[in-house]
């Protein structure tokens, strides 16, 4: 450290020594912090709303697995983005805030206890002081790195500007003991597995992060079973024998192939509600496995735990088990390796209504946009189909943002996020009309930032998830409703391409964007009919009415 390096100069050459990229809107409590970012040449994306900074910071990890800076300013800047924070703290993922906070001194009239709120949404704050911003920035790198999870590191605002002088030494990190290997474990999950007549294995994200692919890999092949995999570690097997998404978001006829497990091994995946389709996945005497990093199972149909690493496990298991014999479930079902399942069945254009139908808009959508691609999903009703009909490179090609806190309105910025993480790949977003109004202040961002990036707007005038929940059960519709927007003439203003679109047929301007060289943005604004109901929503519906 050089001399007459303030406090915020300090903490700025960690973060840059850390990441590649900063997402921040600059206030009072952060400028000090930015300017040293910028000057130095480091890339700084500005979002326009403080949520967006995060949002974006949550995707680039998302998308590419390397962390990035988020900051944002005390006060109202703070309490801003709090849905995007506990959206990451919910789901995972690491990264580092640098935050502006009240003065040393004490609070101001407009100033909030910031460490408290934090606390609240089960986020870790560490605040420097002259003489430890470099030792406590340190130590929120190793904690995002070692546990993945979102840290703050605050900046009291009478000190930001303040020379740093001599720094305390660092402290050498907690190191995190590798979960011991239980033999025992292994040898009776092994003998389970033998057992089956129709072993399923399902890789969540705990599994990818854990690089298990190759032991499962081998794994199902000895047992004969089929893969699935969490939303979040799609694409994660690269096998034919993949069935691809559990649960909500899958297929029917895939659906009812994993209904027919006898055993299922789950790794690294969560079996919240979505992954089990409400609990309607696994028959009631299913043999349920889960192994985790967490030390207790996550859902109450699991019947055998193991609280392990998952790929030093999946390896135990995969030199334990014998090959099946006659090639175990597979040989029952080859219509699972030979693609006829996964041949796309004839949906009609229009719903009753005369609006498009969302199924039939998601399989278009599959075949006319580059294979190359990253699509950012925000939360709601309308997130049920392309999942189910549009294909994904990689788990890094499809990522659902808002589920794990249940929000919506995160997806232009994490669209962001995403295209500066992968520009090589085309960034595509999908979103409801609701969250992308919600949204809307970093549409300029998108425009400003994406090099080639679609934006798919599907547009039912119609807060989607509050109609098919709460209408259909009698309650007046009148707050769930949407005034018509065309977001392709909001995108045209800002600067992007785009449409509305209202026939399949208007597919074609999109087609002579992406032949024109696809640069820049462009916003596909979906007219999709309010009465068709995603598969999800109507089985969550189903167990909702009959229970009551």
């Amino acid at each position: 450290m050089t001399n007459n390096q303030t406090v915020s100069d300090v903490v700025a050459d960690v973060c840059a020594s850390r990441a590649d990229v900063a997402f921040g809107l600059m206030g009072n409590g952060n400028a000090f912090f930015i300017s040293n970012l910028t000057s130095r040449g480091m890339r700084y994306v500005s979002a326009r709303h403080e949520a967006g900074t995060i949002a974006m910071a949550d995707a680039y990890h998302r998308a590419c697995g390397k962390l990035a800076i988020a900051t944002v300013t005390y006060g109202a800047g703070f309490t801003n983005s709090l849905t995007a924070l506990t959206e990451a703290a919910k789901a995972r993922i690491p990264m580092v805030v640098v935050v502006g906070d009240a003065p040393t001194t004490g609070a101001r009239a407009w100033d909030i206890d910031q460490v408290m709120v934090a606390q609240g949404l089960g986020v870790q704050t560490l605040t420097v002081t002259p003489e430890s911003a470099a030792r406590i920035t340190e130590e929120a790198w190793s904690i995002a790195f070692r546990k993945r999870v979102p840290v703050l590191v605050a900046i009291p605002y009478d000190i930001s500007a303040l020379e740093a002088g001599p720094q305390q030494a660092p402290q050498n990190p907690e190191s995190i003991q590798p979960l011991h290997l239980d033999a025992l474990a292994a040898q009776r999950i092994a003998g389970l597995l033998m057992q089956a007549q129709r072993p399923l294995i399902i890789a969540g994200h705990g599994a990818v992060v854990a690089g298990a692919r190759a032991a499962l890999l081998e794994l199902g092949d000895k047992l004969g079973a089929l893969f699935a995999t969490s939303v979040r570690a799609r694409q994660f097997f690269d096998s034919p024998w993949d069935l691809g998404i559990a649960g909500g978001f899958a297929r029917q006829e895939n659906v009812d192939i994993m209904r027919s497990a006898d055993t299922v091994l789950v790794v690294g995946a969560s079996l919240n509600t979505f992954q089990t389709r409400y609990g309607s996945l696994f028959s009631p005497d299913t043999v349920v496995i889960q192994v985790d990093e967490l030390e207790a199972p996550t859902c109450d149909q699991v019947t055998d735990f193991v609280w392990a690493d998952a790929a030093a496990f999946a390896w135990s298991l995969a030199d334990a088990v014998r090959p099946a014999a006659h090639g175990g479930w597979r040989a029952e079902r080859p219509d699972v390796a030979d693609g006829s399942l996964r041949l796309n069945q004839s949906i009609a254009e229009f719903a009753p209504d005369g609006r498009l139908n969302p199924p039939a808009v998601a399989q278009l959508l599959d075949s006319v946009l580059p294979a190359n691609r990253t699509i950012v999903q925000d939360g709601g009703h309308f997130s049920g189909w392309v999942p189910m009909y549009c294909q994904a490179p990689d788990p890094e090609g499809l990522m659902m943002v808002g589920t794990a806190f249940q929000t919506i309105g995160l997806g232009l910025p994490a669209a962001v996020g995403a295209a500066v993480a992968r520009p090589d790949r085309m960034t595509v977003l999908i979103s409801g009309d609701g969250g992308a109004l919600m949204a809307l202040a970093d549409l300029e961002t998108a425009v400003r930032t994406i090099p080639s990036g679609v934006m798919v707007v599907f547009s039912d005038a119609a807060y989607g998830a509050e109609i098919h929940q709460y209408a259909v059960r009698g309650l007046d519709d009148t707050a769930m409703q949407i005034q018509e927007v065309d977001f392709s003439a909001l995108g045209r203003a800002m600067g992007a391409q785009g449409i509305k679109m209202r026939s399949l047929a208007d597919i074609e301007v999109l087609e002579q964007w992406l032949a024109d060289g696809a640069e820049g943005l462009f916003v596909l604004d979906v007219a999709i009919s309010q009465a068709v109901v995603a598969a999800y929503m109507r089985e969550s519906m189903a167990g909702i009415l009959a229970a009551a």
